[in-house]
């Protein structure tokens, strides 16, 4: 008689389960996005996003000890400015809500890591991520621009600034601003691999990012492309950039797979507004088990390779991985 093969003998109780347990989502993993906005004494749900807030500055230093608290190590600051013009000249003003929000955290809580978000999109009367020529995103004239937006945030206290704009360059032409300003230790996430996603739906309407006319697929990725994703990140990872990213991230975890294969640099992905919004809409009607889903989804995606995970869902994981 032949001998049954029994795996579920590594499957049969909790502990055993824990025992073998090949990936471990853990707290540490997870980087939370805030939104913060000009005025005094705000916290605004944001309506395509429940559970996320606009916040003014006076309001971070509260939030980033609850956040620390639950044990999440970072987070990222997104912004409405003040003022928008053609160039969007208040992304890199250090007064702008961004500049001192970063600054306000950094005070509160010195070791929680605080990234800055380095686009134009939110600051532009236009919607898009650089310098116009007619409707044409001019890319070399953008670099500069990009330039002073990573240095006034390395300036606030930013441990690691993100460039998401999708410039060709950017990378380099960051690191060597920050490093001409002495910031050589300021860190740079590249959203190296940044889709033309309908997933981003609802940040557009958090950020006030909408472009004023037709769309970034002359300068995000078309969704089709995986060998594309590889050539970005071997580009970005040869002009500096010390963590590589992805986004959004559920549709693209095949792309996350191929980029942690062909780099040695960690993995970030981007659970994005999307994402967030259906699992809460689908939560809200008693569709789905929300913990359940989050947490299982959150493990997909470091399963995937990600070692760092932005996620709206952070607090909520936080707390029902704590106990």
């Amino acid at each position: 008689m032949s001998m049954i093969q029994r795996p579920r003998r590594l499957r049969i109780s909790s502990g055993m389960r824990d025992l073998v347990r090949e990936t471990e989502l853990s707290v540490r993993d997870f980087v939370y996005p805030i939104f913060v906005v000009p005025g005094e004494k705000l916290k605004e749900e944001i309506p395509s996003m429940p559970g996320c807030f606009h916040y003014s500055v006076d309001q971070v230093a509260a939030l980033a000890y609850e956040i620390a608290a639950r044990g999440i190590r970072a987070v990222e600051v997104f912004g409405l400015p003040a003022y928008k013009d053609e160039d969007g000249s208040s992304a890199w003003d250090m007064e702008s809500p961004v500049q001192r929000a970063i600054a306000a955290i950094k005070d509160a809580v010195p070791n929680l890591l605080v990234v800055g978000d380095v686009c134009l999109c939110q600051y532009t009367t236009h919607g898009h991520c650089g310098h116009l020529t007619g409707h044409y995103v001019d890319n070399d004239r953008t670099l500069a621009l990009l330039q002073k937006v990573a240095v006034s945030q390395a300036k606030a206290g930013a441990d690691i600034v993100a460039p998401s704009d999708m410039m060709d360059g950017r990378i380099a032409a960051i690191r060597e601003a920050l490093d001409e300003n002495k910031f050589e230790n300021t860190s740079i996430m590249s959203y190296a691999v940044k889709y033309a996603s309908g997933y981003y739906g609802p940040f557009r309407d958090a950020a006030d990012s909408t472009p004023a006319f037709g769309d970034r697929r002359q300068y995000q990725m078309d969704p089709s492309n995986v060998r594309e994703a590889l050539k970005e990140t071997a580009l970005d990872v040869e002009e500096g950039a010390d963590i590589i990213m992805v986004k959004p991230a559920l549709a693209y975890l095949d792309v996350v797979r191929r980029v942690y294969e062909v780099t040695d640099r960690p993995i970030a992905v981007y659970n994005v507004s999307g994402e967030y919004a259906m699992v809460k809409a689908a939560a809200a009607n008693g569709w789905i088990d929300e913990q359940r889903i989050v947490l299982e989804t959150l493990t997909g995606m470091k399963r995937a390779g990600a070692k760092i995970i932005i996620t709206y869902h952070a607090l909520d994981a936080a707390d029902w991985m704590n106990g």
